[in-house]
């Protein structure tokens, strides 16, 4: 049976990691492999096999993003540039069938 070295990253338990307010020092291991603490991980929603988004943001800074996280930013983002009570959908759609239609 081969065992595993756990990694030395934990984050006690009395931290809680709130945005830009919490920094931890981690090591890079094997593989390229980070630990992302316990309290980061419950903060952002991620659990095991979850997909995240990976960022290199500047020559010296990664950002990591929850999926579901970076999709409600996105929504958001687009939310600002649609007028109240129109549907993009609905539009997509009328857009669509209207394109049949002069086939």
């Amino acid at each position: 049976m081969m065992r595993t070295k756990r990694s030395a990253a934990t984050t006690p338990s009395t931290v809680t990691a709130a945005p830009g307010t919490t920094t931890i020092k981690v090591k890079v291991e094997q593989g390229g492999r980070i630990v992302v603490p316990a309290a980061f991980r419950h903060s952002l929603g991620v659990k095991p096999g979850d997909t995240v988004l990976v960022t290199l943001e500047e020559p010296d800074t990664i950002r990591i993003r929850s999926y579901p996280g970076a999709v409600r930013r996105i929504q958001e983002l687009v939310r600002q540039y649609v007028p109240e009570g129109v549907s993009l959908v609905d539009e997509l759609i009328q857009e669509r069938r209207a394109e049949a239609a002069r086939e």
